[in-house]
């Protein structure tokens, strides 16, 4: 049975185009990808992301529990911040990519993903050493307000200083009158706000943001404008860019992964990767010939196959270049290597090139 958020009838009365999406009926796009994603990078869109998992630890231990389960390391920030991380298997690949909020020692709440909910809460109820998960998803609803309007957009809806609030942290407070988590995370590589509010409380919510909004020129947005900009980030997405079988060195996050804390799932086969040289890194690239890259392309080298596309857009941010995310050989993953994409039989030119591939101006 397809699930539905609380903001599912307020999409259709938006005309929103609604597609499946991880068992969820989601919007795709309103009025076009070009224009959700160009509100995005210049004024500010909403995003229903309330698909979104949440799994809490909560009392004693609490901390330690998570710390061991997860890649970064929550030991080594305050309360009222929040870490990107990994959820490893022994393998070092990924079950999921996380954020871990830390409200104290004895109360974590983590976001997982949409496709992962059910996957994750088993993982976790598995392998917690000394706590036990809560499935909250349930408990919460998550609107994402994203671009260079955002704060502005918030601050005039809440008595909560934003400027308090940096990158990564978060605070409780209320916006529009509705009860939420203010937390200055997302997903598209500009600055922003993720909402966590009661599921009865979200189309209060985000009524007031499109309507305090319109001065600011909001645009409800979809899975589509979320797709492209954060493909321009390089910002990894699980089934495509990350999975059980590759590492979280090989994607190139080395840095949500602390080898000298004391112990995490996936730790071991980490350290001697690292030990032993990685030999397949994801690199972004852009085409120099025709066409556009697609998850599960091949790449090839001197008419073999070396590797595969795991995610590719027409970029909207840079007059619709062709720009591509793939596993590589590490020998081709340096900027400036060159290899080809199969294109429905096409081998269509390829280079390497420095991410994230659109840079603020």
């Amino acid at each position: 049975m397809t699930r539905r958020t609380p903001l599912n009838e307020a999409h259709r009365a938006l005309g929103a185009r609604m597609v499946d999406f991880a068992g969820w009926d989601m919007p795709v796009q309103y009025s076009s990808l070009i224009a959700e994603h160009e509100a995005v990078r210049n004024a500010v869109g909403l995003f229903d992301v309330s698909h979104m998992g949440e799994i809490e630890f909560s009392g004693p231990g609490a901390l330690e529990t998570v710390n061991a389960l997860i890649s970064n390391d929550l030991a080594r920030i305050a309360d009222g911040q929040a870490v990107y991380a990994g959820l490893l298997n022994e393998q070092g690949g990924f079950v999921d990519d996380i954020v871990a909020y830390r409200f104290s020692p004895e109360r974590i709440l983590i976001c997982v993903n949409a496709s992962n909910r059910e996957k994750d809460f088993a993982w976790m109820k598995a392998h917690a050493k000394g706590g036990t998960p809560v499935d909250r998803g349930e408990e919460f609803a998550q609107i994402a307000v994203q671009g260079p309007k955002a704060a502005g957009l918030v601050q005039r809806l809440t008595r909560i200083d934003l400027s308090k609030i940096g990158t990564y942290r978060f605070a409780e407070g209320e916006v529009a009158g509705v009860r939420a988590i203010i937390s200055r995370t997302g997903y598209t590589g500009e600055d922003g706000f993720e909402l966590y509010c009661a599921p009865g409380d979200a189309v209060a919510l985000w009524n007031a943001l499109l309507t305090e909004g319109q001065q600011d020129g909001v645009k409800p947005c979809g899975l589509g404008a979320r797709d492209s900009l954060r493909t321009e980030m390089k910002y990894a997405l699980y089934g495509n860019d990350i999975d059980d079988t590759h590492t979280a060195l090989e994607a190139g996050l080395g840095w949500i992964v602390k080898l000298d804390k004391p112990a995490f799932i996936g730790k071991e086969a980490l350290v001697a990767q690292k030990a032993a040289g990685v030999k397949r890194k994801l690199v972004g690239f852009e085409l120099t010939g025709a066409g556009i890259p697609r998850h599960g392309y091949a790449i090839h080298k001197d008419g073999r196959p070396v590797g595969e596309v795991t995610s590719g857009t027409a970029a909207p941010s840079l007059g619709k270049k062709a720009i591509g995310i793939g596993y590589v050989p590490a020998e081709l993953s340096s900027e400036g290597s060159t290899f080809d994409v199969d294109i429905r039989g096409r081998a269509v030119p390829a280079v390497v090139v420095k991410t994230p591939f659109y840079k603020k101006p």
